[in-house]
Parts: structure tokens; sequence; C-alpha cells
């Protein structure tokens, strides 16, 4: 088991968001923030790549560590540091819109989508999918009262009220790789 912990994501208030943001405004910050998307990484390494003191890596990972977008773990003289990139997420949920609509009880997810956006549908063999949000092409998934349902949003239906995030799937760069090819000799 890692010794990190391993905190589901939670909402967050104003004051965490700006220090998300506040945290990802120091060109050194993103970079020790990229260092730490390939793995864990003792400090003084994270100092000696980004050719910085060990005492101003520390000073940027006390910041990054209050944005919660880091992680430290201390074993004695040993820190070790890794990525949580949670916040970033989080802090980006202030962007959404919010739309607030009454219905009665029964009401399907797509029938209340449908009264605060312009949605389209196509079937596909035996499934109607929305393929798009106010114009916006793309795979959607939702949360119902910060939970994910296996039900369609034909079948999803209100009988109290709830709070839903109609998420669109973005395409998250996981892995990037440079391929250089050399000239034959």
């Amino acid at each position: 088991m890692s010794p990190f912990d391993n905190n589901p994501p939670q909402d967050l208030n104003n004051t965490e968001r700006l220090k998300v943001f506040s945290a990802l405004g120091s060109d050194t910050r993103l970079k020790m923030l990229q260092k730490l998307c390939e793995g864990e990484v003792h400090i003084s390494e994270l100092a000696r790549e980004l050719d910085i003191s060990v005492p101003v890596a520390a000073k940027h990972a006390t910041i990054l560590e209050g944005a919660q977008l880091i992680e430290r773990k201390v074993y004695g003289k040993t820190h070790v540091l890794k990525l949580n990139n949670k916040n970033i997420v989080s802090a980006l949920d202030i962007l959404a819109p919010t739309k607030t609509i009454e219905v009665p009880k029964g009401t399907t997810l797509l029938e209340a989508l449908k009264k605060v956006a312009v949605v389209e549908v196509r079937q596909d063999y035996d499934f109607e999918n929305i393929v798009s949000t106010n114009g916006e092409e793309g795979f959607f998934v939702y949360e119902v009262d910060g939970k994910l349902l296996d039900k369609t949003v034909k079948n999803c239906t209100f009988e109290k009220d709830a709070t839903v995030e109609w998420k669109k799937l973005e395409a998250v760069t996981k892995l990037k790789i440079n391929i250089k090819v050399k000239d034959e000799e």
C-alpha cells in the first residue's frame, strides 16, 4: 500500500480554488508539476532536475502542497513528493454555468436537460445517445448528487431534489511521446 492517502475528490470552496489558481501561476511550480506527472520524486532530485536550490524547491513545494496539488511524505530527512491533480479538475468546476429548474416528480434527466440546453440525440442501434449539448459534440457522462449512475438519461428519473453535473469527456493527455526518426546512415 502506498504511503500517500487516496482521498476522493471533493468540491472546493472559493478560497481553495484561489490557492490552486495562484499555485499554478508560477513557471517553476508548473515545471515541478510536469516532473511529478512522471511519478514520485525526492525533493532534492526535483531541485537538481529544475536547476534550483533545495530551499527554493521546498518553498514552491509548500505552495503546491497548500493548494493540495501535491502530497509530501517524509521519511526522516527525506521528502518525497507526489502529484495530486484532483484539485485542478475541481478548481475548473467554477467555470461551469449553474441552472435551476422545477420539474414534476418522475421527470427524466433527458427531459430536464432539454429545458436548459439544446440537446441533440442520435439513435445508434438499440440506444439513443446524446451527441451534443448546446452545439458541442462529444461523449457525455453525468453524476447525480456526486454519484455516477448506470442509467441512461431516459431511465434516470427524479423523485426528489437533486444536483446533476453534466460532463463532457475531454481528451486529456496521459502520456506525450516525442518520436524522433534518425536518418539512415
